[in-house]
Parts: structure tokens; C-alpha cells; sequence
């Protein structure tokens, strides 16, 4: 079985730590790669970290998990709220799936209410800052050890 973990970025997560650090800290991309890497490795798991703000390069990537990958971390970033595409791929590939979001979707504006993703997921991580992206790691490597 595969030791790998496919970390998923959306749209202007390229950003992190200038875009809106009230509400997204000032933790950078790369901050958040390396801690997810880190968290994973002690569970003896690997990263591929991807992140992307088109949608079509997301869901080549979310394919391309099949061969190697066993389980998604993704932040799909506003694509949440807009893509069954995306939401297609992760079903397509039957992986385990968590979905994080830095900032607390739910109090904020009502469009973001709403995600394509959460239902299929097998864990949400919400409000949670970059910190999110460590519980969907645990759980997601508890998933994977049966």
C-alpha cells in the first residue's frame, strides 16, 4: 500500500500571509507544506503538495492520486463553493478525503456556507487556522492504518 498523501491548494492559497491575515494568519504556503510534511512523517507518510488556481490542473492531480496516493488533505479554497468538477474527481479516485478551511466558513458570508466537498469527505476541519491542516493529517493517517 502507498505512503503518500496528495495535499490539494486551491485558488489564492498562493497567497497565504499577505492575503487577509485577519482572517488567514500569517502562516505562508510554504509554512503549511512544511507542516504537513512534518505531521505526516510521523506517521511514516509522504507528501505531494499541489496547489493551483485553476481548476482543471486540481482535478489532473486529484487522478493522478489513483496510482500513488493513499488518502487527500485539500483546501479547495472558493472552488468549494462553486466546483462539482472537483467534487467528481475526489469521488472518482475512492480515496480517503479531508477538507480543511482556515477560517471559520460558517460565520462568514452565506455563499461560503455552502461546500460541494463536505459531504463526501471523510473528516471537515473548520476554523481551525493552518492548525487544520495537522488534524486532517491525524485523522487522515488513522484512516489509512485501518
Amino acid at each position: 500500500m502507498t505512503r503518500r498523501i496528495l495535499l490539494v491548494n486551491g485558488p489564492n492559497l498562493n497567497l497565504l500571509g499577505t492575503r487577509e491575515p485577519e482572517i488567514y494568519g500569517d502562516d505562508t504556503l510554504a509554512d503549511v507544506e512544511a507542516l504537513v510534511v512534518r505531521v505526516a512523517g510521523d506517521f511514516g507518510l509522504d507528501v505531494r503538495a499541489v496547489q493551483s488556481n485553476h481548476e482543471g490542473v486540481l482535478i489532473d492531480v486529484i487522478h493522478a492520486a489513483r496510482e500513488d496516493c493513499a488518502a487527500i488533505v485539500i483546501n479547495p479554497g472558493a472552488f468549494t463553493h462553486t466546483s462539482i468538477a472537483l467534487r467528481d474527481a475526489l469521488t472518482g479516485v475512492a480515496l480517503p478525503v479531508a477538507e480543511v478551511h482556515i477560517s471559520n466558513v460558517h460565520a462568514r458570508e452565506p455563499f461560503r456556507h455552502h461546500s460541494y466537498i463536505s459531504d463526501i469527505a471523510d473528516c471537515v476541519v473548520v476554523g481551525c487556522g493552518v492548525q487544520g491542516y495537522e488534524f486532517a493529517v491525524r485523522r487522515l493517517a488513522a484512516i489509512i492504518a485501518g
